[in-house]
């Protein structure tokens, strides 16, 4: 199919070429508004539609979003977070262009160059969970990262606020009345950062409630699945009565499902004998367990959003040493929290 030129709209409306060009790319001039409705309506009539490789050499912006990613777009949040990025992007006449690189510095290192040659008029640099990362080089100045902060600060960025989520999660079980809460952790020979930091959260509320934790209550999965919380539930459940928790706080709902099976095996029920809440809200998980699952929710549409809207400037980044955004992660009440068994709060309360 041929493609319509500029030149065919000017003989269709009976002025030059350059007239048409002054009144499509909306340039002041003294065309009057009579000539300027005959040119629109001959390029309507005609088909044509402006070449956006040229327009964008013209104006120096070429409406597009370059999204780099590990292996985001496999990950089961990655919806989210590209829904987030790329309703942002489309409100602001952008299109967002997303290259997986499989976490491949090689693929990596060529996808930033194919979008810097491209033009993008933004990047933003993304990850499957939220880590501490080397800022890669050639990344243009405009570049926003997201589920990651760059280790040097250099660029804006957001991450998941995960101290605030783990103190949600832990006070919604000190609320309910539990002294003995466990956390089912993750151990890889380098732990993700957001372990540490629900850790650190974890020990902050029980030190906040004048509650002692037991170092038995601290376990570990080797992975971050069902299986794994399992395991590292049937240890909890193993300890005797007056140490074995009430409350298990697991580092995502995956584990809980597994803590759930571990609970069920030994014939006690979820919320009556022990109470258990997650972290992520994953969908068709949390939701989906029998009771429901208390849970925190990541918030990956959200970050998207915030991080497609301050790289095309229609958001100030954060005013912080680090340019870090830590996005509030909010607590998602379900069923599977309960007050402490009776016999348990009375044994808790002999101690005391």
């Amino acid at each position: 199919m041929t493609r319509v030129r500029i030149s065919d709209v000017a003989a269709a409306a009976g002025v030059s070429t350059s007239t048409v060009s002054l009144v499509l790319n909306d340039r002041t001039s003294r065309i009057s508004g009579e000539t300027r409705e005959r040119v629109r309506e001959a390029a309507a009539a005609v088909g044509y539609t402006p070449n956006s490789i040229a327009r964008g050499l013209r104006t120096q912006r070429t409406r597009t979003i370059g999204l780099v990613s590990d292996v985001i777009a496999t990950t089961p949040f990655a919806g989210r977070m590209l829904a987030g990025a790329q309703d942002a992007a489309r409100e602001h006449g952008h299109l967002l262009i997303l290259v997986n690189t499989g976490a491949d510095p090689a693929v990596e290192q060529e996808a930033i160059r194919a979008l810097v040659d491209h033009q993008v008029d933004a990047m933003i640099y993304a990850t499957m969970w939220h880590q501490v990362v080397e800022t890669p080089e050639g990344l243009p100045d405009r570049t926003v990262f997201l589920d990651c902060r760059p280790a040097d600060g250099t660029h804006p960025a957001v991450v998941p606020d995960e101290v605030a989520g783990g103190l949600a999660a832990v006070r919604e079980l000190v609320g309910a009345g539990h002294e003995r809460i466990a956390f089912v952790d993750i151990a890889e020979p380098n732990p993700p950062v957001a372990s540490g930091l629900r850790h650190q959260a974890y020990l902050e509320v029980l030190a906040e409630a004048g509650i002692t934790p037991d170092p038995a209550w601290h376990v570990h999965g080797e992975e971050t699945t069902a299986a794994s919380g399992r395991v590292a539930a049937e240890r909890l459940l193993d300890l005797p009565p007056h140490r074995r928790p009430t409350a298990i706080f697991c580092f995502n709902d995956r584990m809980a499902a597994g803590a759930y099976v571990a609970v069920h095996h030994r014939g006690l029920d979820v919320p009556g004998d022990v109470s258990i809440v997650g972290y992520d809200d994953q969908q068709l998980v949390a939701g989906e367990l029998d009771p429901p699952l208390t849970t925190v929710a990541l918030p990956h549409y959200e970050m998207g959003r915030w991080a497609t809207e301050v790289a095309l400037g229609a958001r100030e980044p954060p005013a912080t040493p680090d340019q870090t955004y830590r996005m509030p992660c909010p607590i998602v009440r379900r069923d599977s929290v309960s007050s402490p068994p009776a016999a348990a709060a009375n044994s808790s309360r002999r101690r005391a």
